[in-house]
């Protein structure tokens, strides 16, 4: 890549920040280190930030505070909490002078960032990336806000939560950088949950392909930036911000990956609600019918089991977020025009699910995760698959025992 001159432009890396990272002065004054330190390898250097520590909680809180508790409005909303944004990487540009490091901070408006119009979790339409070359052309370090971007209408949007994920992976992309490195608290990705195992283990590479369904499965990773990195092929590295442990890449090289194993990982979701619509009439357009009034009131649904119907009625049951269980049986007894005879809602459950690009048209594993649960008590209550991923919905409680359980029958603490 050449700039305007002809001149052959210098390597970019884009580094990401989490709020953890950044939670105070000390916090920042180490990030701004470490950036000091990649800059000083001769590569031009697009940091993005997110809030500080709780700040964007903090702010939520407070618009509740002044609302009286009613919803706030959306395109204000966005608005106040793209501000948090803004202060880290205001702060962050100023620690970086204070070393001698040129530096500029840039909001997302600013960084060329162009959303579509949906309030609250905005999608990323175009980067426009001349002035983040501009200022690269000058030496500088560029620092962005996260999680934001600017709507056809002229106003500010957000990008929904771990939305800074997605910017730094964007602009990795829109810079043709190198990789996307995102910096957090956690060392990198592990086989499962180390507080459910004294074995998981930290991979030091992973398949966008495995990555994507554990980032949705609950893995602590924005699903969309890794959808992002998979279509565009970006790799993307995560580390911890607080240490110099390597961390693992993410990357599409899935040949040179260690999936000699078939399972890589084991991904929880502690926050499950069900749904069972019973008594169903059975015809034509059931499953429709109660599932888009939920899609048009913004509620996600994941494992859907119909049972056969045996006197012309039928029982529907689905998982949601276990926070939006009584909102979907409301939106359902409110809005769904399906015959059915009652709701009934549940709660306290989990998704426990085994995710590896191995088991592809492999056969034998669920028969031995289904046993391996059976084996120490745990019981099943639905189940769903993908190519390579097998999920059992259980209850909270026996989230520790499936996992370790399945961690050892899988034998993921060994690297062959």
């Amino acid at each position: 890549m050449t700039t305007n001159s002809g001149t052959k432009r210098r390597p970019v890396i884009v580094q990401k920040y989490g709020g953890s990272s950044l939670a105070t002065a000390e916090h920042i004054q180490n990030v701004a280190k470490r950036i000091q330190a990649r800059k000083d390898e001769g590569v031009d250097v697009i940091v993005v930030v997110s809030a500080m520590g709780d700040s964007t909680d903090d702010l939520i809180d407070l618009s509740q505070a002044v609302t009286g508790g009613q919803i706030p409005d959306a395109r204000e909303m966005d608005t106040l909490l793209s501000t948090g944004e803004l202060v880290s990487s205001t702060l962050m540009a100023m620690a970086l002078k204070a070393h001698g490091y040129d530096a500029i901070s840039l909001s997302g408006i600013q960084a060329g960032i162009k959303t579509d119009m949906v309030h609250g979790s905005a999608r990323i339409a175009d980067i426009k990336t001349e002035r983040l070359h501009s200022e690269l052309d000058k030496g500088r370090i560029v620092i962005v806000a996260g999680f934001q971007g600017l709507a056809e209408s002229g106003d500010i949007t957000t990008l929904g939560r771990g939305g800074s994920d997605t910017t730094a992976v964007a602009l990795a992309i829109a810079a043709e950088a190198e990789r996307c490195e995102i910096y957090t608290d956690v060392d990198g990705i592990y086989t499962t949950d180390p507080r459910l195992t004294s074995k998981a283990r930290k991979l030091s590479e992973i398949g966008f392909q495995e990555m994507l369904e554990m980032a949705v499965l609950g893995a602590k990773m924005n699903p969309r930036s890794i959808e992002l990195g998979a279509v565009y092929n970006m790799p993307v590295y995560v580390a911890s911000s607080f240490s110099n442990e390597p961390g693992t890449l993410i990357h599409g090289g899935e040949h040179t990956m260690e999936v000699r194993k078939a399972v890589t990982g084991i991904a929880v979701d502690r926050n499950v609600g069900k749904i069972t619509v019973r008594g169903v009439i059975d015809r034509p357009g059931v499953a429709a019918g109660l599932l888009q009034p939920l899609a048009d009131a913004g509620v996600s649904v994941d494992v859907i089991v119909q049972n056969a119907s045996s006197d012309g009625t039928t029982d529907f049951t689905f998982t949601v977020d276990e926070v939006n269980v009584e909102k979907a049986s409301e939106v359902i007894g409110r809005d769904s025009k399906v015959e059915y005879a009652e709701i009934v809602t549940g709660s306290g459950l989990a998704k426990v699910s085994v995710v590896g690009t191995g088991m592809e048209n492999t056969p034998g594993y669920a028969a031995r995760m289904f046993s391996t649960l059976a084996e120490v008590g745990v019981n099943i209550d639905m189940i769903t698959t993908s190519e390579i991923r097998i999920t059992a919905i259980i209850g909270r409680d026996q989230v520790q025992n499936a996992v370790q359980a399945l961690h050892d029958a899988f034998e993921l603490e060994k690297t062959e």
